[in-house]
């Protein structure tokens, strides 16, 4: 029997951890049509974590649709990389049309409430600056010492200019005030980006497992309500804008009654911002104005007929 020191080892990389993942996702989406998964995978010895990027068919309830998401792609990856693999974190981009199938019982959206928390950007574009900024100081300097020690050469000039510069500076001079108040809001822009999540683009959804994060693009909502409201009968043009806590409608009428038209307007968003189970219900404002070109609509009403001097019995 081979000793144990001889029989080497397996592992597997992140790649092929992703691929897996990404796969066994487009086998649990319910429609092709939504498109291929894009996500990324980290292996930490038996251990694998997932992130997913992914579109859904409209209309599916999403709370549902990624939940089962998330169960298959844990199950079957580590099924196939032999790893133990927790259920990803999944982003919904986009919401595509799909024709609209009978609801089953599997399709209700899930009713329990379970802690939904925004996800943390990893602040890439700040640490990389202040990384950039800090590692070429550092080197500069760094070098120019070494070479002073090492070769015997005198201290570079731009160094000497920024030592007597700095020993000829006051308190009071402007340029010390100036220098301070940057450092001082760039110490509080850092401190709220420490402090604060980010991806404020992303709103969390309730799912029922407190392991579970599902969270969806404010566009994609944003398109959900656009096309319910775009449905209703007089409605010309829609915009909306989605916020993390208020969603906008603004709608042109260009035929009908304009209360009728706001009344239905209002319940289609308030349906579509139910379906959605977002974890923290957006306040819903709509507003429905008249095109230039639009005419009130004609009520019939019954003449009596006219007498010989044209008046009415």
């Amino acid at each position: 029997m081979t000793a144990a020191a001889g029989r080497g080892s397996t592992t597997v990389a992140d790649k092929a951890v992703r691929k897996i993942a990404e796969r066994a996702a487009q086998e649990a989406l319910p429609s092709p049509a939504a498109g291929r998964p894009k996500g990324s995978a980290a292996v930490h010895g038996r251990r694998a974590t997932v992130a997913l990027r992914l579109a859904l068919p409209y209309p599916v309830p999403l709370s549902d649709t990624a939940r089962l998401v998330q169960e298959h792609v844990a199950a079957r990856t580590g099924q196939l990389t032999g790893l133990q693999v927790a259920p990803p974190r999944m982003t919904v981009t986009r919401l595509e049309s799909r024709d609209a199938a009978p609801e089953s019982s599997g399709e209700r959206a899930s009713e329990a409430k379970a802690s939904a928390r925004r996800w943390w950007s990893a602040r890439r574009a700040p640490t990389a600056a202040l990384i950039l900024l800090a590692g070429v100081s550092c080197a500069a300097v760094t070098g120019d010492v070494i070479r002073v020690h090492t070769t015997g050469h005198s201290t570079g000039a731009w160094r000497e200019r920024a030592v007597d510069r700095l020993a000829g500076l006051h308190v009071d001079d402007l340029g010390v005030t100036v220098a301070s108040l940057v450092a001082a809001a760039l110490g509080v822009w850092l401190m709220v980006l420490a402090f604060t999540p980010g991806r404020r683009r992303l709103l969390p959804l309730t799912t029922d497992g407190a392991r579970q994060s599902v969270v969806i693009d404010r566009l994609s909502v944003a398109a959900l309500a656009r096309d319910a409201v775009g449905s209703v009968d007089g409605v010309e043009r829609v915009r909306v804008r989605a916020g993390r806590r208020r969603l906008t409608v603004r709608a042109r009428l260009a035929f009908g009654e304009q209360e009728t038209a706001l009344r239905e307007a209002t319940a289609a968003t308030e349906r579509i911002l139910a379906g959605c189970h977002l974890h923290r219900r957006l306040r819903c404002r709509v507003h429905v104005r008249p095109t230039p070109h639009w005419q009130p609509p004609r009520h019939e009403s019954s003449h009596a007929p006219a007498d010989e001097k044209g008046h009415t019995a």
